[in-house]
């Protein structure tokens, strides 16, 4: 192939633009590129192999898939872009995940059962049971690993003609709910050289921050936990979901999608209030999906900048969300690894008890301690939440 210099979406030069985006159907790639190909004229993104043939004057080369999404540019649905070469298998009614060597199906599954009043999914059998919105078309799944360094996704109950490219969404969706992007050997040379964390990362070793891929979602979760119990706040959660939420029945069971934020900034105060929120949480609930709405708010505009500090700054300029909700925001949501809600009182909790201490440290002392933490402190906040269970 011959090349181009072309400039990617930040202004870095590249010489890895091909005149043709093409290569032979029977070389599969074993990992992704080292930079991705976006067609400006479709704002679409693909692998360099893709078999489109777009002009050299409309093609935009980015470092990276999260680059590309970041800039506003959608997956491929000829080439599959939305996941890492290599790295799963169609079987038509599944889609097998090859997962990092830093991963515990186990570990997960446990986060996922700390609490019985969880309403999004179901766990049971060592598998997880979901509904997910992909492509405008709800599809229930179930989830397991059946072997080592694989999880597998069964399409349990979908439309019909599920096309290649809603399964690969779905799959995108797990693959980004599990964290999968993050490599986790950096964290856990960290930790074990930390007193606090090595014990930690020994008994929960793979486990992954378990994320809320939806922006609208982790506001209203994270909105709903403000200054109330975890068990009241799963509470919350259920009665909003099942009261705007829309519902799949499967095997004499419901299966919800989160409401869509169109739903909710259609709604009044009374609305919410009438489930048990507060005034005050309720008016940010509404401001929050009024935002969406509008378009004002987005995750993809959050991350534009490639700033999580200026991610940050946009997020409390919001009514309602503070630094401990940005933060939990930036942990579940834009998978910022140094997020840090240090005033959050399960941190303040799990370091009690981990240093055996008779209160619960200070703020100055916080920082002292996450001094060696620098870069992960999501994962650290994290690893200690989970230690409380």
């Amino acid at each position: 192939m011959s090349k181009k210099t072309a400039r990617s979406a930040n202004g870095i030069a590249t010489d890895f633009v091909p005149d043709r985006v093409r290569v032979a159907r029977d070389v599969p790639p074993l990992s992704d590129p080292p930079a991705f190909i976006g067609v400006k004229t479709t704002n679409i993104y693909c692998f360099p192999w893709c078999n489109g043939r777009p002009k050299p004057e409309n093609i935009v080369s980015f470092p990276s898939r999260q680059a590309a999404e970041q800039a506003g540019y959608r997956p491929c649905k000829s080439c599959y872009s939305a996941l890492p070469a290599g790295k799963w298998r169609d079987h038509k009614t599944a889609i097998e995940l090859m997962t990092p060597k830093e991963f515990s199906f186990t570990a997960n599954l446990g986060y996922l059962t700390r609490s019985t009043n969880e309403c999004m999914f179901q766990v049971e059998n060592n598998q997880i049971t979901r509904l997910i919105q992909a492509h405008d078309q709800a599809v229930l799944v179930q989830i397991s690993s059946e072997h080592e360094g694989s999880m597998l996704i069964r399409f349990v109950h979908a439309p019909a003609r599920l096309k290649k490219s809603t399964r690969v969404a779905v799959a995108r969706y797990v693959w980004d709910w599990f964290d999968l992007d993050t490599d986790l050997a950096p964290f856990y040379r960290l930790a074990g050289a930390d007193p606090l964390l090595s014990p930690l990362v020994n008994q929960l070793y793979g486990l992954r921050i378990m994320g809320i891929p939806d922006l609208f979602e982790a506001l209203v979760w994270g909105i709903i936990g403000q200054q109330i119990n975890l068990a009241f706040a799963y509470e919350l959660k259920r009665r909003f979901v099942a009261a705007f939420g829309e519902h799949l029945t499967w095997q004499d069971r419901t299966y919800p999608l989160f409401p869509a934020p169109q739903t909710i900034a259609a709604l009044s105060p009374a609305d919410l209030t009438a489930l048990q929120f507060t005034g005050k949480k309720a008016e940010y609930v509404l401001e929050v999906a009024r935002q969406i709405t509008a378009g004002t708010l987005s995750r993809q505009a959050l991350l534009a900048s490639g700033d999580y500090k200026e991610a940050e700054r946009a997020l409390v300029s919001i009514r309602g969300i503070g630094p401990w909700t940005a933060n939990y925001v930036m942990m579940r949501c834009l998978r910022d690894p140094a997020a840090f809600p240090i005033a959050d009182v399960g941190l303040h909790n799990a370091l009690k008890v981990c240093l055996n201490l008779e209160r619960k440290p200070t703020i100055p002392e916080i920082q002292q301690l996450a001094e060696s933490w620098q870069g992960w402190e999501a994962y650290a906040t994290f690893y200690l939440w989970r230690s409380l269970y």
